[in-house]
């Protein structure tokens, strides 16, 4: 654990002397300031070979190979379930994001598909203990789950507590890696500070999870470009970004993969797909099936 804290205190130091600090935020979108789409649009037109395929006019199906089709709400029904798989199975989604209740159910809807099953674990609080959590994991792997996102433990990070974080993420990254799924971990991004979110950062990448994941959607915040920013230069390259938690449109959709986002999380993909195709209208996100419409969720 000392070696851990010497590699988030030399993250810390070399981000402060790059004068890395929150970003403002933008009148138009809300985004950072030097990341908001009309921004991003002139990375775009100078080559950026990291968001040049999917962010900007990307066919439809790369487009909806980078989203977990999610449905988390806790009064979601077998019907709006089923919907959102034939949905995930139309569009060819990476996954769908349900509750491990529905893990099986899933799974059985889609097999023959491409279609992963992804499942939460310590969801939304991140406040069980490590066994439970890795029980948890365990079943949701048994039931069909190839991806799990786990909330880590919020209240001992920001106690300080990084042994207890580290066997957190690792009860659940170790089953995951024995049998060959994904494993992301929730940092819940907006009940923390910038040091503690590269401590959580760091601590993801330590355990060996493939993906840090911004926020659970039923937070404070959902995900901003400041914090995937953050998140993908702690990390590098070798771990995935999801952006979750209010990703509504498409044009979020590119600020979040231009700002280092390799999977997002969202109840609206099939929105998001359909801009991508010039279907849908510009506008506000239209609600579907699954979306809360309140603040139960961002998604």
């Amino acid at each position: 654990m000392s070696d851990i804290k010497r590699v988030i205190d030399i993250i810390l130091q070399e981000l402060a002397a790059a004068g890395a600090v929150a970003p403002s935020r933008c009148a138009c979108h809300g985004f950072a300031y030097d990341c908001c789409p009309q921004q991003v649009g002139g990375v775009l037109a100078a080559g950026a070979t990291r968001i040049g395929l999917h962010a900007a006019g990307g066919g439809a199906g790369e487009v909806a190979q980078l989203i977990d089709h999610t449905l988390l709400k806790a009064d979601a029904t077998a019907k709006e379930i089923e919907k959102l798989c034939h949905e995930a199975a139309e569009f060819r989604f990476a996954t769908v994001c349900v509750n491990p209740t529905w893990v099986a159910f899933c799974a059985r809807l889609l097999h023959g598909t491409r279609v992963g099953v992804c499942s939460v674990v310590g969801f939304p609080l991140g406040a069980s203990t490590p066994d439970v959590k890795q029980y948890e994991t365990r079943r949701a792997i048994f039931d069909g789950a190839a991806e799990i996102d786990m909330v880590l433990n919020i209240g001992a990070l920001k106690s300080g507590d990084l042994r207890l974080v580290q066997q957190d993420i690792e009860a659940v990254t170790l089953p995951c890696r024995d049998a060959g799924v994904i494993s992301k971990v929730i940092i819940e991004a907006a009940l923390l500070n910038e040091e503690e979110k590269v401590t959580a950062s760091t601590l993801t990448k330590a355990a060996g999870a493939d993906f840090v994941k911004t926020s659970t959607g039923f937070g404070p915040g959902g995900a901003t470009v400041g914090d995937v920013m953050l998140m993908r230069r702690v990390v590098g390259d070798t771990v995935g970004v999801k952006a979750a938690g209010g990703v509504k449109d498409l044009e979020q959709m590119r600020a979040m993969v231009a700002a280092g986002a390799t999977r997002v999380g969202a109840s609206a993909g099939v929105r998001i797909v359909k801009e991508s195709r010039g279907e849908a209208p510009a506008g506000p996100a239209q609600a579907r099936v699954g979306d809360p419409g309140s603040a139960k969720s961002m998604y």
